[in-house]
C-alpha cells in the first residue's frame, strides 16, 4: 500500500503541476507521510493479530514426557564414544531457563518514537543493521561505498590506466562472490551478503567501463550485463535466497544512479534496465518473490522516468518506444507468473500493483512521449487495450486453474483503455478518465480479493480523477455533437463512479483485522454518495454538451453550436431522461439510491419554466410546448412507478410531489393565457390582470370535476392512478393552497382592477374582471362543499368549512359588490380612478350608502326566508354602518343633489326593511306569528 501511495502522489503532484518535474518530487514528498501511517497501521495490525494467536497458547504448561519405550536405543559404540557434560553446579535447570523470561523485565527500547515519519525510516535502519549479523552488513555498505569512491578517486588523479582500475575493481567483485559461494553451506548469512555484494561490484564495473570510460564496447558490455544478471539469478534461485536476489539487483539498480554519467542516446542505460528486468521475470518463472518484483517494477519506470525528465529529446523517440514496450511486457508477464505460482483461498493470488501499477506507468509514460502527436495517444490506449485484452483472453481459458481473478483483472484493464481511447481520440487528457477507470476496477479487484487497501486506494484514486475533471473543466468547443472530450470526459468519470456505488451497495467482505472493519463502515456509507457523484458527473456531461461552441473564424471561442432554448430544454430533457434511466433500473434491480435523483425532478421542471420566463419565452412556444409534454411524461412515469413501489420503498414525499406539480401546472397554464394576452397584444388592459385569477379557477374546478369522488376514502380506493394512492394530495394539499391564493387574488385584484376591456366596451358584470371574480367564487364554493363531505377529514379543514370560511367569502363579495359600482362611475360617470379621487366623490360615496342599504335589505329578506339569524344580524349591522357613514361622513363632505339623494334613497329602503323584516325569525315559528307582528 505504501508503494501505491507513493505512485498516486507522484501521479498526482506531476499531473497538477503540469507534467513538470517539481511536481512529481512534490508529489513523491507529500505521499511518504501518508504511506508510512498506513505502514505503521498495517503492521501494528498484524502485530496484533500475532499476539492474539499467541495468547491461546498456555506456556506455563509441562510438556507432556515421552514413553521409555518410544526413546530409541544409543547404538554401544556410538554411547561409548560420546562424553556428555555435567551441568555445572551454578548453571539453573531446564525448568528454571524455560521459566526465565516470563520474569525477566522487558528492556525498554531507546529507539525513536514510532510517531513520524524521519522516526519510522530511522527505526527501520536500525532494524536492519542490529538485526542479524550487523557486523557483516555496515562493512557490506561501507565496502560498497569505499570502492564507488576510490574508482572516483583513481580516476581523477589518474595514477593507473583505466583498464587496470576497472580490472582491479572487478577482481573484488569476483572475489567477493567466490567467498561468499565458498562460504554458503558454513555461513549462510555471511555468504549470501558476499555473493550479493560481489554482483552489485561487477555491475558498477561493467556499467562505468561500457557508459562512463568507453573502453568495452556496448555490445559486449551488454553480454557482461547479461551474464551478470543470470549469474545472480541463478545463485539466488540455486540457493532459494530472496535476500542474494534483492541484495543483487538493487545494487544493479543502483549503478546508474551512484555513477551517473551522460550519453548521445539512452541505449545503454535502457538496456541495462531492460536486462535487469529480464532477469527478474526470469527469477519469477520459478519463485514467487513479489518485493523482488516491485523492486523492479519501481526502479525501472523510476529510472526510465528521471532520465525522461532530464535528458529526452525526440530522437530519443524509437528507443524510449522499444525500452517501454519491453519493460512493459517483462512486469506484465512477471505479474502473469507471480500469480500462477501463488495459489491463494479463491484461487491463484493476483499483484494489483503489478497489473494496475504497469498499466498506469506504462500509459503515464507513453502519454508523455507522444503527447504532441495527433491521435497518437488514443491509439495507443487501443493499443494498450488489446494488449491486455489479448493476454486476458488466454488467462480465461486457464479459469479453472485458479487464474480466474487474474484474467478478470486484466479484462477490467484491457475494457478500460479501450474505452478510454474514444475520448483520447478526441484530444481528452488522460489523466483524470485514466485515473476513475482505474480505480473502478481496483476496487473491483479488492472487493474480489476481500482487501480493504486496494478498495481504499481505488476510491481515492477516482475521487481525485473526479476532482482534476471539474477543476479542469473549460470551454467546451467542438465540431462535433457528443463525441467531444467535454462531453465525454465527465460521462467516463460518471460511468466509473456509478459501477464502483454498483459494487458497493452491499458490504463487502474483508479480512476481518481493525483496519478492515473500520473501513467496511466508511464503504457503507460511501456507497449512496459514490452514485450521486457519478450521477452528478453525467449532469456535467449534458451540461457541457448542451454548452458546446463550434470553431468559427474570427471567434477565439467559437460561436454556439445550440440556440439558448435548446441548450436549456436539451439540459433540462438530458437530465430528466437519466433520471428515468437511474429511476428504472434502480427499482429493477432493487437499488432505492437510484431513484433518489428522480425525486427532484420537478425541481428541476421548475428551475427550467422560470429561466423560460426571463428569456422571453412561453410555454405555447413551439418547440418549448412539445418539450414541456416530454417532460412531465417523464415526470409523472416516475411518480407513477415510485407510487407502484412497495410501501417500504415507495418515497413519503410523493404526496407532496403530486400537490406540487399541480401548482407548477397552474402557473405554466397562467403562463399559456399570457401567450394569448400577447398574441392579442392585450397587455395594458384588464384581459391581462386575470390571467392567474382565470387558471386558478380552472384548476381548482378541475381538482373539484376530477378528484371529488375521491374525498371518501373507500371511494378513493377503487379508483385508478392517482387517487388510489394520493387523492389527498389534489383535493387537499394541491387545492387548499391553490384556493387560498385564488381569495387573496381575487379580493386584490377586483380592488385594483380598473377595468380596461378593450377592444370591447365596458359592461357591469359582462366584462372580464366581474366574470372572473364571479367564476372564483364558484369554484370556492364548490370546492368548500366537496371538503364538507371527506371522509376522513384532513386536519386543517375546518377552517375551510366552518365559518371563518364563511366570512371570507362574505368579505370577498361585499368588496367585489363595491368594485362594481366603482368601475361603473369610472367608465359611465367619468370619475377618474384614483383611491382619493373616487373616495372623495359625491356620487360613488351616494352611491355607497344606497347599495349598502340594499346589501342590508338581501341579507335581511335572506334571513326571513331561510329563518338564520347571522345574516339579519349582518344586515342590521350594515346599516348601522350606512347611518354612521351618513352622520359623520356625507353630512360634512356631501351638498346639494347627492346628501338629498343619499339621504332619501337610505330612508326609504330602511322603511321597506321595517316593514318586512323588523326582527329576526326563528326556526320553527308559525309564519302567521310574523304576520301579526308587522305594524
Amino acid at each position: 500500500m505504501f508503494w501505491w501511495i507513493l505512485t498516486a502522489g507522484a501521479l498526482i503532484g506531476w499531473a497538477s503541476a503540469g507534467f513538470e518535474m517539481y511536481g512529481f518530487v512534490l508529489g513523491v514528498i507529500f505521499s511518504v507521510p501518508m504511506g508510512l501511517w498506513f505502514l505503521r497501521v498495517h503492521r501494528l495490525e498484524i502485530e496484533r493479530a500475532v499476539a492474539d494467536q499467541l495468547a491461546r497458547f498456555d506456556f506455563s504448561a509441562p510438556l507432556p514426557e515421552a514413553p521409555a519405550s518410544a526413546m530409541p536405543e544409543a547404538a554401544p559404540d556410538v554411547a561409548a564414544a560420546t562424553t556428555i557434560p555435567l551441568p555445572r553446579a551454578d548453571t539453573p535447570p531446564p525448568h528454571a531457563i524455560a521459566e526465565a523470561p516470563s520474569t525477566i523485565p522487558q528492556a525498554q527500547s531507546d529507539g525513536p518514537d514510532w510517531h513520524g515519519p524521519a522516526a519510522m525510516l530511522i527505526g527501520r535502519a536500525r532494524d536492519w543493521l542490529l538485526g542479524g549479523n550487523t557486523i557483516l552488513r555496515v562493512g557490506l555498505v561501507v565496502l560498497f561505498l569505499g570502492l564507488v569512491f576510490l574508482a572516483r578517486l583513481v580516476a581523477q588523479a589518474g595514477l593507473f590506466p583505466i583498464e587496470l582500475r576497472l580490472a582491479t575493481v572487478a577482481a573484488a567483485g569476483a572475489a567477493l562472490l567466490g567467498v561468499g559461494y565458498w562460504k554458503r553451506l558454513a555461513r549462510p548469512e555471511f555468504g549470501l551478503h558476499l555473493q550479493g555484494a560481489g554482483v552489485a561490484v561487477l555491475y558498477l564495473t561493467v556499467f562505468a567501463a561500457a557508459r562512463i570510460y568507453d573502453v568495452m564496447p556496448p555490445g559486449l558490455a551488454f553480454a557482461f550485463m547479461v551474464v551478470i544478471a543470470g549469474f545472480g539469478a541463478a545463485l539466488a534461485v540455486l540457493q532459494n535466497s530472496q535476500t542474494l536476489a534483492l541484495a543483487s539487483f538493487a545494487g544493479g539498480f543502483a549503478v546508474p544512479v551512484l555513477l551517473g554519467g551522460s550519453a548521445e542516446t539512452p541505449l545503454g542505460l535502457f538496456g541495462y534496465i531492460t536486462v535487469l528486468g529480464a532477469a527478474i521475470m526470469g527469477i519469477a518463472w520459478k519463485k514467487s518473490w513479489r518485493p523482488l518484483n516491485l523492486l523492479g517494477f519501481f526502479g525501472t519506470f523510476a529510472l526510465a522516468g528521471l532520465w525522461g525528465f532530464d535528458a529526452y529529446q525526440d530522437r530519443h523517440f524509437w528507443i524510449c518506444e522499444v525500452f517501454l514496450a519491453l519493460n512493459i511486457g517483462i512486469y506484465l508477464g512477471t505479474a502473469l507468473l507471480y500469480a500462477h505460482n501463488t495459489p491463494g483461498k479463491l484461487g491463484n493470488f493476483a499483484d494489483s500493483t503489478l497489473l494496475f501499477g504497469t498499466a498506469i506507468a506504462g500509459f503515464g509514460l507513453q502519454a508523455g512521449l507522444v503527447h504532441d502527436k495527433p491521435y497518437a495517444s488514443a491509439w495507443s490506449a487501443l493499443v494498450f487495450g488489446a494488449a491486455y485484452l489479448g493476454v486476458a483472453s488466454w488467462a480465461f481459458q486457464r479459469r479453472k486453474q485458479g487464474m480466474a481473478l487474474l484474467s478478470e483483472s486484466l479484462l477490467a484493464i484491457g475494457v478500460g483503455f479501450v474505452t478510454m481511447a474514444i475520448p483520447l481520440a478526441l484530444e481528452l487528457k488522460w489523466v483524470s478518465v485514466a485515473w476513475a477507470l482505474e480505480g473502478a476496477a481496483a476496487l473491483w479487484v479488492g472487493a474480489r480479493q476481500e482487501r480493504w487497501m486496494p478498495r481504499t486506494f481505488g476510491l481515492g484514486l477516482q475521487a481525485f480523477g473526479a476532482g482534476i475533471a471539474l477543476n479542469g473543466t473549460e470551454l467546451n468547443i467542438a465540431a462535433i455533437p457528443f463525441a467531444n472530450p467535454g462531453f465525454l470526459e465527465p460521462l467516463l468519470i460518471a460511468a466509473a463512479l456509478v459501477f464502483s456505488a454498483w459494487i458497493l451497495r452491499e458490504p463487502l467482505l474483508h479480512s476481518g483485522s481493525a483496519p478492515a472493519r473500520s473501513w467496511q463502515r466508511v464503504e457503507a456509507f460511501l456507497g449512496k454518495p459514490w452514485f450521486l457523484a457519478g450521477f452528478g458527473m453525467a449532469c456535467v456531461a449534458v451540461m457541457e454538451e448542451m454548452s458546446r461552441n463550434v470553431p468559427a473564424f474570427g471567434f477565439d471561442y467559437g460561436t454556439g453550436a445550440y440556440a439558448s432554448r435548446t441548450q436549456l430544454f436539451g439540459f433540462e430533457l438530458g437530465v430528466l431522461g437519466l433520471m428515468a434511466l437511474a429511476d428504472w433500473f434502480g427499482r429493477k434491480r432493487d437499488w432505492a439510491v437510484a431513484s433518489w435523483p428522480g425525486r427532484v425532478s420537478l425541481l428541476l421542471i421548475g428551475w427550467a419554466f422560470l429561466a423560460t420566463l426571463f428569456m422571453g419565452r412561453y410555454v405555447l412556444n413551439m418547440p418549448d410546448f412539445s418539450c414541456w409534454i416530454a417532460a412531465f411524461g417523464l415526470h409523472y412515469w416516475m411518480l407513477w412507478r415510485a407510487d407502484r413501489a412497495p410501501d417500504t420503498a415507495a418515497p413519503r414525499w410523493n404526496g407532496f410531489i403530486h400537490a406540487c406539480t399541480v401548482l407548477v401546472l397552474t402557473a405554466m397554464l397562467a403562463d399559456a393565457l399570457f401567450y394569448l394576452i400577447d398574441q392579442a397584444d392585450l397587455w395594458d388592459s384588464s384581459w391581462a390582470g386575470v390571467v392567474f385569477m382565470v387558471a386558478g379557477t380552472a384548476v381548482l374546478l378541475g381538482i373539484v370535476r376530477w378528484a371529488g369522488p375521491a374525498v371518501k376514502a373507500e371511494r378513493s380506493l377503487t379508483m385508478g392512478w392517482p387517487h388510489n394512492v394520493h387523492s389527498r394530495a389534489y383535493w387537499w394539499r394541491a387545492a387548499a393552497p391553490l384556493a387560498i391564493t385564488l381569495w387573496l387574488g381575487a379580493l386584490f385584484g377586483t380592488m385594483l382592477a380598473e377595468g380596461i376591456t378593450a377592444p370591447l366596451p365596458y359592461i357591469p358584470l359582462l366584462n372580464p374582471v366581474d366574470l372572473a371574480i364571479a367564476l372564483a367564487l364558484v369554484a370556492l364554493g364548490l370546492w368548500r362543499q366537496m371538503l364538507q363531505q371527506a371522509d376522513p377529514m384532513p386536519r386543517g379543514a375546518a377552517l375551510f368549512t366552518g365559518r371563518i370560511a364563511q366570512a371570507a367569502a362574505a368579505l370577498l363579495a361585499f368588496v367585489w359588490i363595491n368594485t362594481i359600482w366603482t368601475r361603473t362611475a369610472h367608465h359611465y360617470l367619468g370619475v377618474e380612478w384614483y383611491p382619493d379621487t373616487l373616495l372623495q366623490s359625491q356620487i360613488v360615496t351616494t352611491g355607497f350608502s344606497i347599495l349598502w342599504t340594499l346589501l342590508a335589505m338581501g341579507l335581511m329578506l335572506f334571513a326571513q326566508r331561510r329563518a338564520d339569524r347571522l345574516p339579519w344580524l349582518a344586515g342590521a349591522g350594515l346599516l348601522a354602518l350606512v347611518v354612521a357613514k351618513l352622520l359623520f361622513v356625507d353630512m360634512d363632505r356631501a351638498d346639494g343633489i347627492g346628501r338629498i339623494v343619499a339621504f332619501i334613497g337610505v330612508g326609504v329602503l330602511m322603511l321597506l326593511i321595517g316593514y318586512f323584516v323588523p326582527l329576526p325569525p326563528r326556526k320553527g315559528q308559525d309564519a302567521a306569528l310574523h304576520e301579526g307582528a308587522r305594524p
